[in-house]
């Protein structure tokens, strides 16, 4: 019996021939990634354990990108960074991105992208459920806690049962006003959020590889949204391109053999998606906008690591160019590197930073921001009973701030059309 994509990687870095779902092994770790919010932990139980002085089993694989709690005056948010800073520089680390400096880089899943540390065919492990984003790059990607995470920064080696895979495939084309995100939601929707739990969720078929590295990248970054152990899609010529830009590090690509064996597997017709949103308060909260029209709401949110990507940006200002919003609407880019295409990139002859601002838009820095509710500070936080669509990654009651607001999820022209109207709008209204 062949072996899926996963299943490929987990064997490579196992040095076994064949691995198969609920073996237990021992791999070995390309990237571990941690931020401000979990790095404390997990440097306090790698000092207790490994002791104070020892080293990090190799100072070229751990990244480190403060992205959470980084713009506020909070003392507790602060004295994180405080952490990170000291055991950045003891540690020699070279991939320490450090806030208010020049080396900052903004949400980590996106800057793990742009700066390089995802490549085909690696095992990357963050204290960040939403790691599994870089599979979108053709490896093994997700979450662990600090203890995990203390002892792979100490030895390079974690022990891992390996997965089931799901295999979701979209044939033919997807219609222009359909993004990434209508799709995550509809398998969520149809899954449900315990569908994928301790599963890999594979993508396929043309419509999937038709997607650009961003929009692939938003896919398989709400697999945890689903209960996903990963997600991941084959590399090809897109993702070669991507990463060669990025880093000169070699890296070896997998492909699922023909006869791999899944525990799901489901094709859908791209040509027959609708636009699609999840509302109060669970992720799998399906409906189509079609269903939902017209439902008033307070603002809009567009960004964090699943909706705050150049892409997801470009999408918006197709729709808010030439417009004014009737809501208070936040635009907030993932990484400083979006940031700049704001200023510098065109569309219709107009930089998207000036759509933006002239539709009335308010801009915040780049980072997590109003994503994971923080501080009573975070830009762009619900603070009463607001009802908000937004593209980010859960709909949780406080997700984004008050307990008291109802968060719609939904792809940027969903939002931005809702901006213009002040309620929830169906994209096809603005995009022929």
């Amino acid at each position: 019996m062949g072996m899926t994509l996963t299943e490929k990687i987990l064997a490579d870095h196992s040095d076994q021939a064949t691995v198969s779902p609920g073996d237990n092994i021992w791999i070995d770790v390309d990237v571990l990634m941690t931020h401000d919010v979990c790095g404390p932990g997990t440097i306090g139980i790698f000092k207790e354990q490994f002791g104070a002085d020892f080293k990090v089993w190799n100072k070229e694989k751990v990244v480190i990108i403060p992205d959470h709690y980084i713009f506020t005056s909070d003392v507790h948010a602060n004295r994180n960074i405080d952490i990170l800073r000291a055991f950045a520089k003891e540690q020699s680390l070279p991939y320490y991105y450090d806030v208010g400096t020049k080396d900052y880089k903004g949400v980590c899943h996106i800057a793990l992208a742009q700066e390089g540390h995802n490549r085909p065919g690696e095992v990357l492990f963050g204290t960040d459920s939403h790691t599994c984003t870089s599979g979108a790059f053709g490896m093994f990607a997700t979450g662990i806690g600090n203890t995990d995470a203390a002892f792979i920064m100490g030895t390079g080696k974690l022990w891992v049962k390996v997965p089931e895979s799901m295999r979701f495939e979209f044939t033919g084309e997807f219609p222009p006003y359909i993004m990434a995100k209508d799709i995550i939601l509809q398998v969520i929707g149809d899954i449900g959020v315990a569908g994928a739990t301790y599963r890999a969720m594979e993508w396929a078929g043309d419509a999937i590889m038709n997607f650009s590295m961003e929009e692939r990248m938003t896919l398989c970054n709400m697999a945890i949204e689903a209960g996903g152990k990963n997600a991941l899609i084959p590399a090809d010529e897109k993702t070669v391109e991507y990463v060669k830009q990025r880093t000169d590090k070699p890296f070896k690509i997998h492909h699922a053999d023909a006869d791999a064996k899944y525990c799901f597997n489901k094709v859908y017709n791209a040509s027959e998606m609708e636009p699609v949103v999840a509302k109060p308060h669970s992720p799998d909260n399906k409906a189509k906008v079609t269903e939902v029209a017209g439902t008033k709401i307070d603002r809009a949110y567009i960004g964090s690591c699943t909706g705050g990507k150049f892409t997801d940006f470009l999408a918006a200002a197709r729709i808010l160019k030439g417009k004014k919003v009737a809501v208070d609407t936040f635009i907030v880019p993932a990484t400083m590197e979006v940031e700049k295409d704001l200023y510098e990139k065109r569309w219709d002859g107009e930089t998207l930073m000036d759509i933006f601002k002239n539709a009335g838009a308010s801009i915040g820095e780049s980072s997590c921001a109003a994503c994971l509710g923080g501080p009573k500070d975070t830009f762009g936080r619900t603070h009463g009973t607001e009802v908000v669509i937004s593209t980010t990654n859960r709909n949780f009651p406080g997700r984004m701030g008050s307990k008291q607001s109802e968060v719609y999820l939904a792809s940027p022209y969903t939002a931005a059309a809702s901006a213009i109207t002040g309620k929830i709008t169906d994209p096809r209204e603005f995009i022929n």
